[in-house]
């Protein structure tokens, strides 16, 4: 049987994320991987872990954590605004790179020293204390809930339409093993009946 990526149109992918959520940054750079090997159509768009936790009672550092989250949603809200949604995918990568790799949880330098890497004016760092782009981020952060059909945490990816939580990883899979997954995530997404696959969490790789 010839396999279904030869004989279908490159498949819509879209990333929801936040780009304070460790796990979120692991599935975006499974989807970059998968994107080298693979023709995908590979967008991203941001949700915000601040908006879906907002008004829920909390442990004391996740409260923490969602309140300092708020920050770099809305400065990515700001950028997809004033300079479209194909800079998401760098925005997401300088940060990234930063908080999640480098560990640097300072995100106001964060989002200073990404910006300046991506040549994009230093003022939109402004947006990260203000909720001037508060509207376009909930906005935005309500499409990735309606695409699983309920609440939903980070990452939200969307394959052909079909909206997941997930999938959640503890590490990049690479070369064969990216592909492998994604080919099994696009056979579930195309199975109506499918609704949830879970198990337990190992530790955390974020390289």
């Amino acid at each position: 049987m010839e396999d279904v990526m030869d004989v279908q149109a490159a498949p819509s992918v879209v990333c929801h994320f936040d780009p304070a959520c460790p796990f979120a940054w692991v599935t975006s750079r499974w989807l970059l991987e998968v994107e080298r090997l693979l023709p995908i159509d590979l967008r991203f768009r941001i949700m915000s872990l601040s908006v879906l936790n907002e008004h829920r009672e909390l442990e004391p550092w996740y409260r923490e954590f969602n309140d300092r989250a708020w920050g770099p949603a809305r400065v990515c809200a700001a950028v997809e605004a004033l300079h479209g949604d194909a800079v998401l995918r760098d925005l997401y990568t300088a940060l990234g790179r930063r908080v999640h790799v480098a560990r640097d949880k300072d995100y106001d330098a964060v989002i200073a020293e990404s910006l300046d890497e991506l040549g994009l004016p230093a003022s939109l760092a402004e947006a990260a204390h203000t909720d001037a782009f508060d509207a376009r981020l909930r906005a935005g952060h309500q499409v990735g809930q309606e695409a699983v059909g309920e609440e939903a945490g980070t990452p939200v990816v969307t394959v052909d339409g079909t909206g997941f939580f997930g999938p959640v990883l503890t590490s990049v899979p690479r070369g064969e093993e990216a592909v492998r997954l994604f080919q099994a995530v696009r056979t579930l997404a195309g199975t109506g009946a499918f609704a949830e696959l879970k198990r337990g969490r190992g530790a955390l790789d974020l390289r």
